[in-house]
């Protein structure tokens, strides 16, 4: 997930909430879905995972021809929600970016080039950065990307409302084309104070999650969520929008767990992930 509150952009922090993606060389080919989204995704091949798959073999070509992929069946299992801000489009393309080398015989690809191909397809560098390599990243403007160890003691939790969806193109449209000076200097210092709070002291977290150029605008665009960012915030819980919403991320803290919202909503708490992307041969 992205954002984290001040890290507009650039930050990014890695869940133990992952998709699992089976590529089948000797099945007939198909391509199917279980778990979140089964029912609404392509099985035509127009999804993400076989889109970045073939994006890889045309990349790989010459002269303008891609190089030819083998028949495959392509199988997924969905844990990440869609359109609630948790990465899932970038998962996606992660992974796809990933299969594509392995099925053109090309082996692994590096993290960065595999981080950079992810990023340029799906178009959001600081979700495809935690999904790629793990923990807690920042991502520059130019695509440089320095991985953190998150604090061992970072509790997160995920607050999901059911039935609310926030695409991220709506969520962008929301946004000014320029901030007050005084809004982008108050991101800067919760920025600085959040890399602290997230690597070192999460004591921190409360005051260091506080943004000023995303979340004052994506907010109002889903009126229950903010309802209850508010009342999270009143409490003095840690919180801040996942990616651009309308889920949100909170982090229980010694002596106050985040309390349960109301129905309508889902929680769920994940470990920190310290790796990203991994592939297993069958």
């Amino acid at each position: 997930m992205a954002n984290l509150g001040p890290g507009f952009d650039s930050f990014g922090l890695a869940l133990d909430l992952c998709n699992e993606v089976t590529v089948d060389t000797g099945a007939a080919p198909e391509v199917s879905w279980e778990g979140e989204g089964a029912d609404e995704l392509p099985t035509d091949g127009a999804d993400m995972i076989t889109g970045s798959i073939r994006t890889v073999a045309r990349l790989a070509g010459r002269g303008g021809e891609p190089l030819d992929l083998p028949p495959f069946a392509l199988r997924g299992l969905n844990r990440i929600p869609l359109e609630r801000g948790l990465g899932s489009s970038s998962a996606a393309s992660v992974a796809g970016v990933a299969l594509g080398y392995r099925l053109l015989g090309l082996g692994d690809p590096d993290p960065h080039t595999l981080f950079s191909v992810a990023a340029e397809l799906e178009g959001h560098p600081d979700n495809a950065a935690p999904a790629v390599f793990g923990g807690f990243t920042i991502v520059m403007p130019d695509g440089f990307v320095r991985r953190l160890d998150p604090h061992p003691k970072l509790r997160p939790v995920v607050l999901i409302p059911d039935g609310v969806r926030l695409s991220t193109t709506e969520a962008r449209a929301a946004l000014p084309a320029e901030v007050p000076m005084q809004a982008a200097a108050s991101n800067a210092a919760h920025a600085a104070l959040a890399v602290v709070a997230l690597t070192q002291d999460p004591s921190l977290l409360r005051e260091a999650l506080v943004d000023r150029i995303h979340e004052p605008y994506r907010l109002p665009l889903v009126p229950l969520v903010r309802e209850i960012f508010d009342a999270l915030v009143a409490e003095g819980v840690p919180v801040c929008l996942s990616g651009s919403g309308p889920s949100l991320l909170a982090f229980d803290v010694p002596g106050r767990d985040v309390p349960e919202p109301p129905d309508g909503w889902r929680v769920i708490r994940p470990q920190i992930r310290p790796a990203g992307l991994e592939i297993v041969d069958a």
